[in-house]
């Protein structure tokens, strides 16, 4: 296909398709004539993930480079995952972080097998510090929940890169699944607060928009 028709069929306007071009986030089509480059669905599928990186993922056109690059380097799965996580996460200033705090992560990921410049340990000591200067510590058993909700979220993220059949398709799925899974898992939780506070403080309401074909799930309100 021609430019246009790769614009028309990935939605996205010939001067950006260039810009892409010229920053070697979309690979070269192949010439047919001087000036003249024809594409393929291979480069609709590119559009579509960086578009899907900078606007849902919210990665700048530097993070998009780094991350598409480790898609089509030899790099092995291990270090996309560090690539992927590393344009996703901003690396806090150790020497900010609460020693207290980040004992209590070591202790809740001691079996874990992590680095330890992980840029999610080191966030979450500093999340936790933060917590504990605005006089809100939490319970241990709200960490051990969310470190096991962590956990099986990263089974299932591993789950789906294993079923993808190459190793391509699964660098891309460790892309994907991490960048956009964070935004998917922060949508997940905030609907699911919705339908745990309904369950516990309004059971009666639950129940009649259940009832209704609402998508919240209620409980019996004698429960």
């Amino acid at each position: 296909m021609k430019m246009a028709e790769l614009s028309a069929a990935s939605a996205v306007p010939i001067a950006t398709i260039k810009y892409y071009l010229r920053e070697g986030i979309l690979p070269l089509g192949d010439l047919s004539k001087p000036n003249q480059a024809s594409y393929s669905p291979v480069h609709v599928e590119r559009l579509n993930l960086t578009r899907a990186l900078i606007h849902t993922g919210g990665l700048s056109i530097a993070s998009v480079k780094r991350v598409l690059a480790s898609i089509d380097s030899d790099d092995s799965l291990a270090q996309v995952f560090e690539v992927a996580q590393n344009t996703v996460s901003v690396e806090p200033d150790q020497d900010n972080i609460d020693p207290l705090a980040l004992a209590r992560i070591d202790t809740l990921t001691q079996e874990w097998r992590t680095y330890p410049t992980n840029p999610g340990r080191l966030e979450a000591a500093r999340i936790l510090g933060t917590l504990d200067t605005l006089r809100m510590p939490l319970s241990e058993g709200w960490l051990a929940k969310y470190a096991q909700a962590a956990l099986l979220a990263a089974e299932a993220d591993l789950d789906e890169v294993e079923t993808r059949p190459d190793r391509d398709s699964k660098a891309e799925t460790v892309i994907i699944g991490t960048i956009l899974g964070d935004a998917m898992f922060a949508a997940l939780r905030r609907a699911a607060q919705e339908h745990e506070t309904s369950r516990r403080y309004n059971p009666q309401v639950a129940a009649a928009e259940s009832g209704s074909g609402s998508n919240t799930v209620g409980v019996d309100a004698t429960d």
